[in-house]
C-alpha cells in the first residue's frame, strides 16, 4: 500500500492509474479506523481495479471545538490496519493546507433543503464542511465509485445532491452499516466508551428493531411515545431525537404514505459521547 502525504504525491499517482485506465473505488475518512470502514472498502474491491482510502479529520464540519479535540486520531495503527487488510492500493493523507489553501473554511452548498433536517438543525454549517472536503477529494483522486456508509444516511444523502449538482461523473454507493454482535452501529466515537456502557448502548438498536416491528400496526405517534419511555427508564443516556422521515426527502413524517420509503433516525448521548443510528422500514 502507498502512502500519499501530499496533493502532489497523490496527483502523480493518479496520472499514472488513469494512463493505464484503471477503474478507482475511493472512500475518504476520518480515521480511527474499524470494521465498519474496512467494509467500504470490501465493497470497493469487488468493483475497482484500484482502492484508494484518505485520512483527514476535517476541522470545519466540527461545530463543538471540544469534540474536534477529542476526535480519536492514531494515524499508525490506521495504517497498519489498512495494510493488514490487504483491501487498499493507497492511503492519502493530506495536510490542511492541501484541502484549505487559503483560509480553513467551509464553502456554502444548497442541498435542496435536505440540509435542514435532523443533523443540520442542531449542526448549522455541518454540512458545508462535509460538502466541502468530499468535493475537494474528489477533485484530487477523481475516482469512479466512491463508498460512504448509512449510518450516516443523512451524509451519504447529502453527497448524492453534491455530486449531482456538480455534475461529478462518480457513483455514490451506499454500504449498509456494519454492526458489532450486540448491534450497536461501529462508530469511531465508540472508542470513548467503556464495555459497560458499549453494552448498555445496544438498547439503540433493540429500540430501532421493535420501531421496525411497530411500523407495521402502530401510528408514528404511539411509535414515538414508546421510544421516548424506553429512554426515560435509562440511566447516563439522553435521547436527543429519534424520528421517522422519508427516505428521499429526509423530512420528518407523522403519517405513514404507501407510496413511500421511511426510514427511522436516532441520536442518543451516552456518557457524554454522541451516537446516530438509523434503520430503514418496510
Amino acid at each position: 500500500m502507498e502512502v500519499l502525504k501530499n496533493k502532489k504525491t497523490l496527483q502523480d499517482f493518479i496520472e499514472r492509474q488513469k494512463e493505464m485506465g484503471k477503474k478507482i473505488g475511493f472512500a475518504p475518512t476520518m480515521g480511527a479506523l474499524h470494521k465498519g470502514h474496512l467494509s467500504l472498502y470490501e465493497a470497493a474491491r469487488k468493483e475497482n481495479d484500484l482502492v484508494i482510502s484518505s485520512i483527514f479529520v476535517n476541522p470545519t464540519q466540527f461545530n463543538n471545538p471540544e469534540d474536534l479535540e477529542k476526535y480519536p486520531r492514531d494515524t499508525d495503527n490506521d495504517i497498519a490496519i489498512l495494510k493488514n487488510s490487504e483491501l487498499v492500493d493507497a492511503l492519502y493523507l493530506p495536510q490542511v493546507e492541501d484541502i484549505y489553501p487559503e483560509k480553513t473554511e467551509s464553502k456554502h452548498y444548497d442541498y435542496d433543503g435536505l440540509e435542514n433536517e435532523m443533523e443540520g438543525k442542531s449542526r448549522p454549517g455541518h454540512f458545508d464542511g462535509v460538502g466541502t472536503v468530499v468535493e475537494e477529494l474528489f477533485r484530487k483522486v477523481q475516482p469512479d465509485n466512491a463508498y460512504f456508509g448509512e449510518k450516516d444516511f443523512q451524509q451519504l444523502a447529502i453527497i448524492r445532491k453534491m455530486v449531482e449538482k456538480k455534475k461529478l461523473l462518480i457513483n455514490i454507493i451506499g454500504v449498509p452499516i456494519y454492526r458489532a454482535e450486540n448491534g450497536l452501529a461501529l462508530s469511531s466515537r465508540n472508542q470513548r466508551l467503556t464495555d459497560e456502557r458499549k453494552e448498555d448502548a445496544k438498547i439503540i438498536f433493540d429500540t430501532l428493531s421493535k420501531v421496525k416491528d411497530w411500523f407495521k400496526t402502530t401510528s408514528i405517534a404511539e411509535i414515538k411515545e414508546k421510544v421516548n419511555t424506553v429512554f426515560n427508564n435509562q440511566q447516563n443516556m439522553e435521547l436527543e431525537y429519534f424520528l421517522i422521515a422519508d427516505e428521499s426527502t429526509l423530512q420528518e413524517t407523522n403519517q405513514r404514505e404507501d407510496d413511500k420509503s421511511y426510514r427511522a433516525f436516532i441520536v442518543v448521548d451516552v456518557d457524554s459521547v454522541r451516537l446516530i443510528d438509523n434503520m430503514h422500514l418496510d
